[in-house]
């Protein structure tokens, strides 16, 4: 359930109106433990509220008012709390989220909101005046506030002996590598299932894999974070484009999965397309079999294998980052970039 409120800071004439979202989820919170580099006087609890717990496995679930504030998009300080909060189980946040706070009078409605629903405050504002006034307003109501990138920023600029910048949304900048990410974002859509296979040699990444292994939304992660992917099904018979095996830019990586799980996915899918399951494509024997012949393909060609099987589509895309990371190295290091069978199978 989403409370969606449009809030107009009165006389606010660069920013607009200001939105603030208050969501409630069934997402764990941090606990009250702290660091020990925060202040001594930083508060060590807040108010906890037991209810009746959604989740029939805990007697009870704790809820409290989590604050998240941001003078850029927020996608960060939702990462973090995101991150932090999948550590905890049987706690229920109630969160405050407010992005582009960049003014005096921002701040101030959401301070406002914070006395209201008092509990843990974590920022990601760079405007020193603005954080002095939260992290102050805070310490009077006795309620933590994290300044989550404080750690990093401040390790930086120590160790590459520099003043940081101030400056709100500096990382989301119309620069050459906003640019990049689109078109590498592009490139997968076009390059989606084996379309347009004579762009492979623009690729970064190309995947391969059966039916139902995730390959689409890996590819379109993986553009997100500026690499350019392209996918290729393999189909029982049928042969790989012929670029695929001269091509030697892209990094090729075999996706597979346990075919007992390829079996219920496939399964579902042809479910929603209201066929029946007399197909090869859900037999049992059949899919064993193509699952057992890519994976064949994948070593003969010494291409890196990856089992999607338990992994989400982060993790299978941080895989292939870290393969294509080494590969670089080695290539720029002039060792050559071609990952063995036996260095490849994850």
């Amino acid at each position: 359930m989403a409370f969606v409120v449009k809030i107009d800071p009165p006389g606010d004439n660069l920013m607009g109106k200001l939105d603030m979202v208050l969501s409630i989820s069934g997402r764990p919170v941090p606990s009250a433990s702290l660091s020990p580099t925060l202040p001594r006087d930083f508060p060590s609890s807040i108010p906890m509220i037991s209810t009746p717990s959604h989740d029939d496995s805990a007697a009870n679930a704790r809820k409290f008012h989590l604050h998240l504030i941001s003078d850029s998009s927020g996608e960060t300080i939702n990462s973090v709390a995101r991150a932090a909060l999948s550590q905890f189980d049987n706690v229920e946040p109630i969160e405050h989220f407010w992005n582009l706070v960049r003014t005096e009078r921002q701040l101030a409605l959401v301070i406002e909101e914070i006395e209201r629903s008092p509990g843990l405050v974590m920022m990601t504002l760079v405007d020193d005046n603005l954080r002095m006034k939260l992290t102050e307003r805070c310490r009077e109501l006795q309620l933590p506030c994290v300044p989550v990138l404080d750690p990093v920023m401040n390790a930086l600029g120590l160790y590459l002996d520099q003043e940081r910048h101030s400056e709100p949304g500096r990382q989301h900048a119309l620069d050459a590598a906003y640019f990049h990410r689109i078109e590498a974002m592009d490139f997968a859509l076009s390059n989606d299932d084996g379309q347009m296979g004579q762009r492979l040699k623009e690729a970064d990444v190309v995947l391969v894999g059966v039916s139902r292994t995730s390959k689409t939304p890996t590819c379109i992660y993986l553009g997100n974070r500026a690499v350019k992917a392209a996918n290729i099904p393999y189909v029982p018979g049928a042969p790989l484009p012929e670029d695929l095996h001269t091509v030697t830019k892209p990094l090729i990586v075999g996706l597979t999965k346990d075919p007992d799980r390829l079996v219920q996915i496939r399964q579902q899918r042809l479910r929603m397309l209201n066929q029946g399951n007399d197909t090869d494509y859900v037999d049992p024997d059949k899919v064993r079999a193509e699952v057992l012949e890519a994976r064949r393909h994948f070593a003969k060609h010494k291409w890196p294998v990856i089992d999607v099987t338990r992994r989400s589509i982060e993790e299978t895309a941080a895989e292939i980052m870290m393969l294509l990371s080494r590969r670089r190295a080695k290539m720029a290091s002039g060792d050559g970039g071609s990952p063995t069978a036996d260095q490849a199978d994850h």
